[in-house]
């Protein structure tokens, strides 16, 4: 019986799991357009999590293209000409890497197809 003790104790006390790691990726996402209006998310992937109304598909996106917004593939969309600027930035990490990114898209319909919806919050 004394050889069970121990593993009992420790499933008891979960002193024996490993301390919970930090996710590889981490980023805080932010948008802000011509009518003041700033919105500002966080986006958790490897494990997926984070405020992002869509962090699973925006990390699908993301982990496609190694963490590279540049590399984001535009969706199909057709959006007016309408020209209301929106400013996005991306701060935090990849994969372990720093990460600092920012643009801007002509409006709101243009940024949510030219990043594949890792904007679009």
């Amino acid at each position: 019986m004394a050889f069970f003790e121990p593993i009992g104790a420790c499933v008891l006390a979960l002193a024996c799991l490993a301390p919970a790691q930090p996710a590889e990726s981490m980023l805080q996402l932010t948008s802000h357009d011509t009518r003041g209006r700033v919105g500002t998310v966080s986006l958790t992937c490897e494990p997926t999590g984070g405020s992002h109304p869509g962090r699973g598909r925006a990390c699908a996106e993301l982990s496609k293209v190694d963490g590279n917004f540049d590399r984001l593939s535009p969706e199909p969309r057709a959006c007016t000409l309408e020209y209301a600027p929106v400013d996005v930035s991306a701060v935090g990490k990849w994969r372990g890497e720093p990460v600092t990114y920012r643009t801007s898209y002509a409006n709101r319909c243009v940024a949510d197809a030219e990043s594949a919806g890792v904007f679009t919050f």
